[in-house]
Parts: C-alpha cells; structure tokens; sequence
C-alpha cells in the first residue's frame, strides 16, 4: 500500500497554550452539581484561565480608566460626535442614472418581488423552493409549502446557494488545456468524436455523473447509450444510498428506498442516521418530529419519544429522548441484540450486553407500539445493518404505516461504489478513450486507494462539467463552465419521487452550460438547449393535448402533479436470517469515522463563505475541520484541544488538530469530509484537512485499526461556543413530560429556585395601542440546524468576517444559536437555543447611546438608525443578551460586482464603525403593512413571517401581534411554558421563550427526573 500523507498547513499566528483538564475533578465537579447544572464548553466547564481572559476582553467588567483624555477632551470630542451624526446624512451622493424600459413587462413592478417556483438539488435529491428575485436578480430562497420535501421551510444548503449562485470565483470561461475558447469550439470537438464513436459503437467512452434522479437526463443519457452502445454509464457521489439499497435486496430480494412518515410514530430509533440533517428528506422529517413535540396537545399524550444511536454527536442525536453512543462497528451487534429481544431469531451478542438495560427497555417501548414505530438506519451503516433493519420493521408492522418502500429514486445504473470501482479499473486498462465528467470533483473525492488522479491521466480525451475550476478540473483537458440551478432548466425528484420542473431565475453570469447541453453536443442535435430537452421529455409522457396547460401548472406550483412514487409492495425472503453472515467481533483499538461536514458538506460548500462562519452545530467550529475525540479517549491519549496529531489508517495518514468533543463514542476518531481543498477558490482552498485521503472504497466511511499520534505542534481552533457567554445565569429552561403534567410551567420557581418579582422603573411606561411585535421560540422544537442563521445572513447582507475575526469574537450572525450540555462528559444531553436581539421594551442599550442611534418605535421595536451611529460600542456594553455586531472593519464587499447583485435592496448595507443586529425583519413589516393599507385590511396574523421563522424546519419560531389576542404569538405567550431570558433584569423582552420538555422512558431515567 502507498504512503500517502497530507500535512496541515503550518500557521504563523500565535497560538495559545490550551487548557490542561484534571479530567477526574471535572466529573466530579458535575456527579456533585445539584437540580440541573448548564454547560457550554469544557473550558466554561472548567472555569479555565483563558476562558476567564476571554471574557474579560470580550466585555469587561469596568470602563476603561480615560488616562489620556481630559473632561473637557472628552466633552469637545462627545460634542462633535452629536454635530457629526446629524451631519452624516447629508453627504453628498454619487449620481446613478435610470434608464427606462422600451416595453415594459407587465409583471415586473419596481421594489416589488416576484417569485418563482424551483428546486434546488443535494445529492442528486431535490428540495422544492420559492425564489424572491428582484428586478431580474434572486436574491433569497423559500421553501415551497406546496413541496413535499420542504413544506415552506429549507435547509441552511438551499439558502447559501444564493451566494454560490454570484460567487465571483465560479468558473467564468470554457477552457482546453487551460486557455479559454469559445463553447462552438468544444462542439466542434464533440461531434468529431461522435463521429468516430460511431465506427466503434461507443466502445472507450464512458459518462460519469453525480446522483441523476432528473427523468429527462437520465433518458437523454440512455438515448445517447441506445446509439452508442458499448459506452458505458458510471455514477458517483461521497453521500449515496448504497448501502440503503443494498440491504434492501438482502431483506426483500430487491431494491427498494425507504420513506418515512415520522408524523405517525409514536417511537422512534435512529441509528448512525442523521434524520433530521442533510437527509434527502430532512426537513419535511424534522417538521413532522417537531409537530409531536407540542405538550400542550392531550396534555402531551400524543408526545413522541426519539432513541439514537450513534458515534458522532448530530443534530438529530441532539434533541434524543435517549442517545446511546456506540462505535459505527458496534451498530450490526446492537441491531442483532434488538431483533432477538423483540424474538426475531437472531443470538445477541455479549458484546452488547452492557446495555442490555437499555436495549431492552427499548424493545418494550417498540413492542407497545407496533404500527407505530419506526426504526431507520444510517447511510455510513452496512447492508447487514439496513437489512436487519428492514426485517425488525417488517416485524413491528410498520411496512405501508410508518413506513413505505418505493423503486429507486436514483437513475444509477448500479450500486455507485461499484461503478466507481469499475470505471478505474478501465481507466488503469486503457478501456477509456474518452470521459465526460458531468459534475462532480471526483479527483477530490474519490476513495484514496483508486487512485483516480493517477488513472485519469491515462484517458486520451477529459472533459468536466462543473461549477468551479477544481481539483479534477486540473487535470481534464476540457473545462466546461455549469450553471448553477438557478440559471438552468431542468428537473429533479425529490426523496419520495415527485418531481419539480426547475425554471432559472436569471441568464446564466458566466455563460455556464448544463449537463443537458454538453450531452446534446454529442447528438445530432447539437444546439438543443436544456430547455429544449426538459420540455420535449415531458411533452413524450403528457402527450400534445394537453401538454402546454400541464407544463404552466407544473412551473407555478414547482411540483409535477401525480409523480409521487406508489408504495411497493414487498416480503422478508424466507432465508434472510439463515443468510446473516456471522458477527465479526469489534476490533479493539481506535475506530476512524469519515462523515460530511455539518456544514461545507462533501466539500462542494468550501469557497461558501456563509457556510464557512456557520458555526457546526454542535462544536460550534468555524472555518475548520479536525480530529474529534471522546473527553475519556483524550484523557487515554493525553491530548488537549488544538494539539496538532497525526491520524493513520492502512498506511494513509493525515494531520490535524484536536478536538474533544463530548457525547462521542469511546475510542473514535472523527474526521470530516469538505476540507483540504486546494482549487475550491479564494474562500476555500487551503483550509483544513483532507479526510478523504483516508478513506477507502471498501470502507468509505471509515475503518478500525486506526491511530491518533500526537505531534509537538499545536494549532489555532476556532469555536463561538464561548462567545457573548451569559456567565451562568439561568437561561436554559428543560424538563420532562412528567415534570410538566406535575408543574407546566417548568419555570427556576418549578425547580426550586425564587421567582423575581417585576422591579418598578424610574421611565414612565408606553402604552403600545398599535401593533406590538413579538416572537415566541419553542426550545422543544429547535433542532440547532443553524437554517435560521444563514436565512438571516442572505435576507439582511449581513457580512463575512474571517477566521481571525471570529476568533476574536466579532462575527457577525444577528441570531446566534446557543448549544449547551447538561449531564456528565460521557453521556451529556444538549439543548439549542437561537439567541437574536430580545427587543426589550425597557431596553438598556437606549439609555446609553450618546447620538440615540438605537431608539424605540411605537410598535415596541428597538431600531438601528445607522447613520447616526458614531461606533461607541456603548450599547453592547450594555445589553445583557451580547446581540449587538459592530462592524469594526469594512467587513462588505462593495466592489464585486455579482456580489452586488446578491444583496436585498429593502436592507441597507453597513458601513465600518456601525453596529447592528436583529430586526425582526422591519423591512417585511412594513412590506405588509404597505399591501394591507393597500388593500384596506388590517395586517393578517402569520402574513408576516420573519426570514428565520420562514426557514425554520420545525416551526419553532413564531412571530406576530400581541395585540392581537387571537395571533398565534399572544395565545404562545400565555402559555405556562413561556418564560423570558434574564426577567429579573426588568428589560421587559418582545422575545420569549417555551421551555424545552423530553420524553424519556421511566425505564432508563432516574427518579429525579420524573420528580
């Protein structure tokens, strides 16, 4: 096996010594804490001299003495602040020129959007959404109510791909060998080939594709193997549902695809699967979860209850009923012990029984709930598991209830490892004359035993289609520009199969073809559009009668009506349990888990700078990856956050930085995919490391016998989990389902704690006889996914800041997501909590402005007047909460020009020396206050929907009038649940909060939490 070996690159910033954790005194320190101690971080845990140094400089405690500057400076230099802000509006303006349109379009109004439904694809699977564009420009991402994978909400992917959409550093240019040509060239090229492929009946060329499931690519490609018959067609991606399908065929004889109904679930079991995440139907899956979160129906009866298993902390793992952390190698041992348990005829093995407890108490729950229940296991999982899985479903009589099993929804032509794997196999033999790489980065991607960079170099002819000029795109000899799914026709199924016509919202920027263009290049109609092909395919399956009314009514409601897959009918094969293959025992040892990022994904994401600054959901990094490791497994290894170790599996090595992370499975290391980037562009490209480069095609997602060896070296991690730290003030209500029934407010007065009473106010009060706008957020429903952050970013132009900045705690996300840990290092549960500004009636940060550049409106919203802000940071001083952003570079980009074309023209675009934060999204109030004046009506309640609360997949958030007493905000606030951040302060929050409640099983619970 070849030494392979990628080093982390070298940095010369200052990197600080970590904390050294007496891991015992931490245990400790929890095991004695009494009722229910809140924890961020274990530097917060551990109360560690850098924590408290980082805190002192994000806010100190004391103003600054003013050595340097007299009172009667100080009093000249406040004067000519309050001149200067008056002044600052009256600069004078550069002159803009309007032209007018010859022939106006009816539909297109000046600062009106229009919307247009589309689908935005990941993995192949499509996500139905509503596209704002104005005057021509899309500028924000909706999801359709009408989609049945997105029921109005989307995912944090879908939003960022506005800024993918303008990103300045996509491929711009047609390139051979590196010099740009124009596309007549290429198709020049293509049809002398064609020509050639002809004599030979396509022998040597070979199509590799990502995950199709357009029906019209998938025919068109099979007309073009219909001609040349001996071409050959391969597929793959990094997330693919291989081994789903595989298991498939093992429990049933064939291949089918699972789709869920978790609405209907009373109990739930997710293994290695991240349900509620990137999932081909996540966010429809994470809604239905949440809409069994609401106690207040039958007094929590109809409450579901989650278990997971899994290595890797997840979202869905996240807001677990029960989490059971288990190595990936011990998920076929725990699935077997389940079967036997619930009597299927399978021997539990003795591994497994350290959590028979558990695993039993779980069996109990899902035998009361036959019909009921739902178990679904994870991509990464292998065909023993999805089979076993399957057969325990078939078993619970969840088939055609909680669960449907449709055809494919992919096109491949086979399992895509396989394909993989016999593509290379060609390329090594010289079976390949020609590859068309439609899409893509698989020299990135590729496991790193095929060696694809190596082989691909024997092809005579390299073509690749994609977005970016990347890794593989360096070595083709063709470079083709793609347009992004929002410029291009097409169509895709989404993970039930109901297809979406995707329509483009803008001309392509940079001249980019689509897939549907390079393979009619190789036709005898060479200048069919995609356009051209899309519609002729459907015209193929409606007929002509009726086609130009279908195709209309497909566009408008972004869903072909009647495409859903039907529910396949299928039995468990008579011999499925005599053909389980014998349990291997779990090697001893470290186990490496690959899994994609929780936010740059496979890598596709890398040059996003949004998705970059996102903070993952559960460690909070940015701007990195690195080699996560359980508190007990560091502790073994005497590693520390930031130590710099070199991970090896089968001869394959890479460095990179440590990162202990709690809740992880004992002796794993986790390392994610998307980084390592060497041609992702400016954004992206030398950023962490290549976890791919370990993997391999046997064991894609990982493999035992790994090892972590720890370097002299140390480098800079960069985590927001300790930035604007409430310092342990009560913030974070939680409870369980039977806590509630006993005490529904769940309330520090519900445990134990004294209720503050309200402090009288030296103001006098206002009487808000108008609209008095408000939120409600449901901490039972957060799932921490962090859509709502990134919804925020592109609907307010709200600014990248860098790693260095945000290490210095100066992002710039108006709602921050708090995660926070409760419970000891091994097993902690986690809570999520999105943060925005708190809109406090007796708002701090008013009294202390010196220009009143923050002011309060009649409707109880605390507003920014940004010109008159001279950048005294005085108010973020002030506010309890930290959701003031100050701009303390000019963190915009106001000369780039597509990036100018992103922004929404109802936000203004701050400048430095400015502070700014949430809200509550003024600018669509006063869009619908304007069409309700219009329209003579009052405001509807729920017309208006804040960018955060429209994204949301769990509809945990909740705007409206409070006002109004039968808005859905006012009856929420009434609630017993509700409770404001830090009421003690008397800052009279519009923000409120429904405390959290779980469901555990009294089995697996101890007395105090039913108490």
């Amino acid at each position: 096996m070849k030494d392979e070996q990628q080093h982390l690159a070298q940095s010369d910033e200052f990197v600080p010594e970590s904390t050294a954790y007496d891991w015992a005194a931490l245990r400790s320190k929890l095991a004695a804490a009494t009722g229910r101690k809140y924890w961020r971080s274990l530097e917060e845990l551990a109360d560690s001299e850098g924590f408290r140094a980082f805190l002192e400089a994000e806010f100190p405690r004391q103003a600054s003495v003013l050595d340097a500057l007299g009172r009667r400076q100080f009093l000249q230099l406040m004067g000519a602040s309050l001149g200067l802000a008056g002044l600052s509006a009256c600069t004078k303006q550069p002159v803009e020129k309007i032209y007018p349109y010859v022939k106006p379009p009816e539909e297109v109004v000046p600062g009106q959007p229009l919307y247009f439904a589309t689908a935005l694809p990941l993995s192949g699977f499509g996500r139905g959404v509503l596209v704002e564009s104005h005057m021509g420009r899309p500028t924000k991402v909706e999801g359709n109510p009408d989609h049945p994978a997105s029921l109005g909400a989307t995912d944090i992917y879908a939003q960022a791909d506005i800024l993918t959409l303008y990103d300045p550093d996509r491929s711009q240019a047609v390139r051979f060998a590196g010099v740009i040509r124009p596309w007549s060239a290429f198709v020049n090229v293509a049809q002398a080939e064609l020509e050639r492929l002809k004599g030979q009946q396509g022998a040597g060329l070979r199509i590799l594709t990502e995950t199709v499931t357009s029906p019209s690519l998938a025919a068109q490609i099979r007309s073009l193997l219909a001609e040349l018959p001996q071409a050959r067609w391969h597929a793959f991606e990094p997330v693919n549902r291989d081994h789903v399908l595989a298991g498939a065929r093992a429990a049933f004889g064939e291949a089918v695809e699972p789709v869920c109904h978790v609405e209907a679930a009373n109990v739930l079991l997710c293994i290695e699967a991240d349900l509620f995440g990137p999932h081909p139907g996540g966010v429809r899956y994470a809604r239905e979860f949440a809409r069994r979160r609401r106690v207040e129906e039958q007094n929590g009866a109809a409450m579901n209850r989650l278990y997971v298993v899994e290595s890797v902390p997840s979202i869905t793992g996240s807001v677990a009923d029960h989490r059971l952390p288990l190595r990936p190698s011990e998920c076929e041992a725990f699935v077997r012990a389940l079967a036997s348990v619930l009597g299927l005829p399978v021997q539990m093995s003795a591994s497994m029984q350290p959590h028979r407890a558990w695993i039993e108490a779980l069996a109990k729950d899902l035998a009361r709930n036959r019909g009921r229940s739902l178990i679904v296991a994870g991509e990464a999982l292998g065909p023993a598991v999805h089979g076993l899985v399957f057969a325990i479903n078939e078993a619970l009589g969840n088939l055609g209830k909680t669960i449907e099993l449709v055809e494919p929804i992919a096109q491949s032509p086979q399992p895509q490892m396989e394909s993989l794997q016999a593509l290379v196999a060609d390329m090594d033999a010289g079976k390949v004359d020609l590859l068309l790489i439609l899409g893509g980065n698989p020299v990135y991607t590729a496991p790193a035993d095929l060696r694809f960079a190596e082989r691909l170099q024997k092809v005579r002819l390299r073509v690749h289609l994609s977005l970016y000029e990347d890794e593989t795109s360096q070595l083709c000899h063709w470079h083709l520009p793609e347009a992004h799914s929002l410029e291009s026709w097409g169509d895709v199924r989404a993970y039930d199969g109901t297809v979406t016509i995707a329509q483009p919202l803008i001309a392509p920027l940079y001249e980019g073809k689509t897939a549907f263009e390079v393979l009619a290049a190789f036709s005898s109609k060479p200048s069919r559009t995609a356009y051209d092909v899309v519609r002729d395919y459907w015209k193929s399956v409606w007929g002509e009668a009726d086609f130009e009314r279908r195709w209309r009514r497909a566009l408008h409601d972004g869903v072909v009506e009647g495409t859903q897959a039907p529910a396949k009918a299928v039995s468990l094969r008579g011999d499925f349990f005599q053909s389980l293959r014998p349990l291997v025992a779990s090697p001893a040892g470290l186990e490496l888990v690959l899994r994609p990022d929780p936010t740059v994904y496979d890598g596709r994401y890398a040059n996003n700078g949004w998705l970059q600054e996102l903070p993952k959901p559960l460690t909070k990094l940015t701007w990195d990856n690195a080699a996560h490791v359980a508190p007990a497994t560091a502790a073994r290894l005497g590693l520390q956050n930031g130590d710099v170790v070199e991970v090896v599996a089968q001869d394959r090595r890479v460095e990179a930085p440590v990162w202990i992370q709690p809740g992880q499975a004992l002796d794993t290391v986790v390392l994610h995919w998307g980084y390592g980037r060497s041609h992702a562009g400016r954004v992206g490209s030398g950023i962490g490391v290549n976890a791919f480069a370990l993997s391999a095609s046997p064991a894609f997602w990982g493999m035992a016998g790994a090892e972590v060896r720890k370097t002299s070296r140390r480098y800079r991690l960069v985590s927001t989990q300790d930035h604007f730290s409430l310092e342990g003030r009560d913030i974070v209500r939680r409870g369980t389902l039977e806590q509630y029934r006993h005490d529904p407010s769940l309330a520090p007065h519900g445990h134990g704690a004294q209720k503050h009473e309200e402090l009288p106010s030296m103001y006098p009060g206002f009487a808000y006889n108008g609209h008095a706008w408000a939120m409600s957020i449901d901490l039972s429903a957060c799932i921490g996914c962090g859509a709502c952050t990134i919804a925020c970013v592109a609907e307010n132009n709200i600014a990248v800041v860098g790693k260095d900045q945000v290490g210095r705690g100066r992002e710039m996300h108006w709602i921050r997501v708090d995660r926070y840990y409760e419970g000891d290092l091994d097993h902690p549960e986690f809570i999520h909590q999105p943060i925005p500004c708190q809109q406090c009636e007796n708002a701090p940060c008013e009294l202390v402005c010196p220009v009143n550049a923050t002011v309060h409106s009649a409707e109880g919203l605390n507003d920014m007047v940004y010109n008159r802000c001279v950048g005294t940071k005085y108010c973020s001083n002030n506010c309890p909460y930290k959701v003031r952003r100050f701009n303390f570079y000019l963190y915009q980009d106001w000369y780039t020009e597509s990036l100018k074309l992103m922004r929404n023209p109802d936000v203004t675009v701050r400048s430095r020396g400015v502070m700014e934060k949430c809200t509550y999204c003024v600018q669509r109030i006063n869009a619908a206050r304007i069409d309700a004046k219009r329209e003579g009506r009052p405001i509807r309640d729920g017309e208006i929907l804040t960018a955060c609360q429209q994204v949301c997949p769990t509809e945990a958030i909740v705007f409206g009038d409070l006002n109004d007493p039968n808005s859905r905000v006012a009856k929420l606030r009434k609630l017993p649940r509700t409770y404001q951040l830090l009421e003690e302060l008397n800052t009279r929050p519009r923000t409120t909060y429904l405390a959290a409640v779980r469901n555990p099983n009294p089995e697996l619970t101890s007395g105090k939490e039913h108490a």
